[in-house]
């Protein structure tokens, strides 16, 4: 639930399905940040530089010498170039300063001291270039490694999947992480299709490990048990489960609780549905006749159970065949502007679909929400971020 502020260019790159902004990871690569219509163009500036040196200096009188300049060429090319192309310009370097140097009379050659300069500035230039890629290449995997862990714990939802029309995007706070402590899925059974999302309370891979807990049990109990209340019971018990292990380890996480929303679709009543609400903000009925908060009776977060009287109840509830639920985490409903003014998801979105109906659609919803906080919180998200979308397929005709 809390997290370290990205930049707005990093949140467009963790659509996490089809419909979504496509990811943008050339940020990593340094040499795509010097591209044109596709080509590589890392080695113009350098070369430029090179030529630039060497012309200024044949211009200039004898006793103002700009070869020793060059030393630069190599060094830019360490910024923007692989390995091999460093090492090139720093050959060049050397042999474009013994040539211009030895064309000068003897008394207004640089000589000895400069060439040195300029060879060994060469060889720095490449080394650093050398960590340099090594560097982006560890960044690279452990990226790799980061969206593994996410696609491991926000598996890809295919299209229609549980009968569903779905949509989702999921934003962490820390760009550099690309992954928190924020969950969702949907897990179609004998029993109808359910649909859980929350948010685990603090950050790093504990939050990471806690949901991908929750979302195993989810996973298992969605699909077996007839009843929405024991699938409750069950993500409550694996809760506590995981706590109890945790404190056993000695680790300072051991209190840690997560807000959810658990949505049950019955097979045998399509104008309904079934929820509990352990703590987490209301879901959104949206449709093309405005947006209303489901009124159901929360409970406490999952792991404070002991707290409370009782589980939270199942509520079911009208759900008009063209409506969608709009589910949202802390990320959204926190997010505020440079005045302190919380961002109103709600009343933004009565507006789109106000003016367009279409708007009411799972993939237009989520778009619009995502899009809307960015722009309030000036892209500096305070917290993971997860907008949620799903609803039943449109009766045709």
């Amino acid at each position: 639930m809390s997290g370290r502020p990205g930049r707005l260019g990093r949140r467009f790159g963790d659509a996490a399905h089809a419909g979504d902004p496509t990811r943008d990871d050339d940020a990593v690569h340094r040499h795509q940040l010097v591209r044109v219509g596709g080509l590589s163009v890392g080695w113009v500036p350098p070369l430029l530089l090179l030529i630039a040196v060497a012309v200024a200096d044949a211009n200039t009188g004898g006793r103002f010498r700009m070869i020793s300049w060059i030393v630069l060429v190599p060094g830019i090319a360490a910024a923007i170039c692989g390995v091999w192309g460093t090492a090139v310009y720093a050959v060049l370097a050397v042999a474009v300063y013994f040539a211009v140097d030895s064309a000068w009379p003897h008394q207004y050659q640089s000589g000895l001291p400069d060439f040195i300069l300029v060879a060994v500035g060469g060889l720095l230039a490449t080394l650093a270039c050398a960590l340099r890629v090594r560097g982006e290449r560890r960044m690279l995997h452990i990226r790799d490694v980061a969206d593994t862990t996410r696609r491991a714990v926000l598996r890809p939802l295919p299209p229609g999947w549980g009968g569903l029309e779905h949509a989702a995007v999921y934003l962490a706070a820390d760009a550099d992480a690309r992954v928190g402590g924020d969950f969702y899925d949907i897990q179609p059974g004998p029993h109808g299709t359910r649909v859980l999302i929350g948010d685990v309370q603090g950050k790093g891979l504990g939050a990471v490990e806690t949901a991908a807990a929750l979302l195993g049990a989810f996973r298992e109990a969605g699909y077996h048990e007839p009843d929405l209340a024991t699938v409750a019971d069950r993500l409550e018990v694996r809760m506590m489960r995981h706590r109890g292990h945790t404190a056993a380890l000695g680790r300072a996480d051991g209190d840690r609780f997560a807000t959810a929303v658990l949505i049950g679709f019955p097979e045998d009543a399509p104008g309904v549905v079934d929820a509990v609400v352990f703590g987490h903000e209301a879901p959104l009925a949206v449709g093309p006749h405005g947006v209303r908060p489901l009124p159901v009776t929360g409970g406490l977060p999952l792991g404070l159970a002991e707290l409370g009287s009782g589980p939270p109840p199942v509520s079911r509830l009208r759900l008009a065949p063209d409506e969608t639920l709009l589910m949202v985490t802390d990320g959204v409903t926190e997010a505020r502007d440079r005045q302190g003014c919380f961002y109103g998801h709600a009343e933004e979105v009565a507006r789109a679909v106000a003016a367009d109906p279409r708007a009411a659609a799972p993939r237009r919803l989520v778009a619009l929400v995502r899009d809307g906080t960015l722009r309030h919180c000036g892209g500096r998200l305070g917290d993971d971020t997860t907008v949620f979308a799903v609803r039943r397929p449109r009766p045709e005709g």
